[in-house]
C-alpha cells in the first residue's frame, strides 16, 4: 500500500489526459457519468479517494481489481447504496449526489440473484413496475421486450426454483431491463456461474451492451471478463485508480507495476536491474533497449524493473533473430491444448514462456529465448510508475 499513493500522484495528470482524451470524440455530447473528487470514509478509513471519472454515452466500463480495492464501493456511491463523504455524483447532466437510488435512473444487477422465490419469472419482472404504478399494457409489453431479449420467454411461468444458475442470472438482469434506463450497473454478476456458464453469459452481456447502446458499468474481479467486456478499464488499488485506458492500452502499456502484473495469466516476468548507458543490466545479463518508447527522462544508474510478457519471448530457433537472448533450462510444462505453458530458468531467474500447443518439450530441456525491447515494459524500482 506504500507505493499507491505515490503511483496515484505521478499517474494523475496521465489519468486525466486519458480520459480527455477518450472523451473527445463525443464532445457534444452530455457525458452518461461524472463522478467528481469523490470520496468515502468509514471512520478514519479512507475507502476511496477523490476520485474522478467520465463516462461517455453508451461506453462499457469495467472496474477492475482485487477484492478490497474499493471497484463494489465505487458502484454503490453510483446506485445510491452508499452515502459520500465529499464530492460529487452526476448522471444524464444531473447532479444525483444525494439523490435516492429510485430517482437516478439506473438499473442494478448484483451477485445474487435476489429473486422472489414464491413469484414465477414474470412475477419477478413485474414486481418493481408494479410498486411504480405503471400501467398493466406496459408492463406487459416491458417484459415481452425483455424476455425476447434474453431469451427467456419459454421460462416466464417457472419459480426461480426450477431454473438453472445461467437462467436465474438472464431473469435478474431482465428485472433491471424491464426498468427502461439509460445506465445499468453489474457487481460481479457471473462470479456464482461455473466456468461455462460465466463464458456463455458474458458472451450475452456483451451482445446485451451491442444491442441497447446503453451506458455500463460492471464490477469484476475477473481480469478476462474485463479484456473482452469493456471499452475501457478502471484498474482500482486501495481506493485509487491505477489506470483508465482501454484493455489494449492497458495490456501493452500498463503505467504502473502493479497494473502490469495484475493483467495477463501467467502473470509479466520481472527482471531486476539498472539502467545504463541504453541498456539493462540484471544478474541473468545486459539487455539491450534500443528501440524501447520511454514514457519520461531517467538518469544514469537508475534502479528499475524490466518486464516482459511470456507471450512475447521467442523459443528455439526464432531466439536467434530477436534483439537479446539468453539460455535456459525447463521446469515445468503445463499443456493447455491450444497453448503450452513453460516455467524456465535462466541462472536464478524464474521465466514463464507461453508457446504453441504443440511444443514439444519436457523439464530439463535446454532451451533459447529472445525477446525485443519495442516489447519490453521499464518500471521505475522505488515508485514502479513506468519509465
Amino acid at each position: 500500500m506504500g507505493n499507491t499513493s505515490v503511483i496515484s500522484a505521478e499517474l494523475d495528470q496521465q489519468l486525466m489526459q486519458t480520459t480527455a482524451t477518450a472523451m473527445a470524440a463525443n464532445a457534444s455530447a452530455t457525458p452518461s457519468i461524472e463522478i467528481k473528487d469523490l470520496c468515502l470514509s468509514f471512520g478514519a478509513v479512507e475507502v476511496l479517494k477523490n476520485l474522478n471519472v467520465t463516462v461517455g454515452q453508451g461506453e462499457f466500463l469495467v472496474l477492475l481489481g482485487s477484492s478490497g480495492c474499493g471497484k463494489s464501493t465505487l458502484l454503490n456511491c453510483i446506485a445510491g447504496l452508499l452515502d459520500v463523504t465529499d464530492g460529487q455524483i452526476h448522471i444524464g447532466g444531473e447532479n444525483v449526489t444525494w439523490a435516492e437510488p429510485s430517482e437516478r435512473g439506473i438499473g442494478m444487477v448484483f451477485q445474487s440473484y435476489a429473486l422472489y422465490p414464491q413469484m414465477t419469472v414474470e412475477g419477478n419482472l413485474a414486481f418493481g413496475l408494479k410498486n411504480a404504478k405503471v400501467p398493466k399494457v406496459q408492463i406487459a409489453e416491458k417484459i415481452a421486450k425483455a424476455a425476447k431479449t434474453l431469451q427467456i420467454e419459454p421460462l416466464l411461468k417457472r419459480k426461480p426454483a426450477a431454473l438453472s444458475g445461467g437462467q436465474r442470472q438472464r431473469v435478474a438482469i431482465g428485472r433491471a431491463l424491464v426498468r427502461d434506463v439509460d445506465v445499468f450497473l453489474f457487481d460481479e454478476p457471473l462470479s456464482n456461474l461455473d466456468a461455462k456458464l460465466r463464458a456463455d453469459l458474458r458472451v450475452e452481456i456483451k451482445q446485451l451492451h451491442q444491442t441497447l447502446g446503453n451506458t455500463m458499468i460492471y464490477v469484476t474481479h475477473d481480469q478476462v471478463e474485463a479484456m473482452t467486456l469493456a471499452d475501457r478499464i478502471a484498474i482500482m488499488r486501495g481506493g485509487n485508480i491505477l489506470q483508465l485506458a482501454s484493455p489494449n492500452e492497458i495490456y501493452t502499456r500498463p503505467t504502473c507495476k502493479y497494473v502490469a502484473e495484475f493483467i495477463g495469466s501467467p502473470t509479466m516476468n520481472f527482471f531486476e536491474g539498472t539502467l545504463s548507458g541504453g541498456s539493462f543490466s540484471t544478474a541473468t545479463g545486459s539487455f539491450d533497449l534500443a528501440g524501447y518508447d520511454f514514457a519520461g527522462p531517467i538518469t544514469e544508474g537508475q534502479q528499475a524493473w524490466l518486464g516482459i510478457r511470456p507471450e512475447h519471448i521467442a523459443v528455439g530457433a526464432e531466439a536467434a533473430k530477436e534483439q537479446n537472448q539468453m539460455q535456459a533450462v525447463v521446469e515445468l510444462v503445463e499443456p493447455l491444448g491450444s497453448d503450452t505453458l513453460a516455467r524456465v530458468r535462466a541462472g536464478e531467474q524464474a521465466i514463464w514462456v507461453r508457446m504453441d500447443g504443440q511444443a514439444a518439450i519436457a523439464p530439463g530441456d535446454n532451451l533459447a529465448l529472445g525477446f525485443s525491447a519495442t516489447l519490453a515494459n521499464l518500471f521505475d524500482k522505488s515508485s514502479e510508475a513506468r519509465l
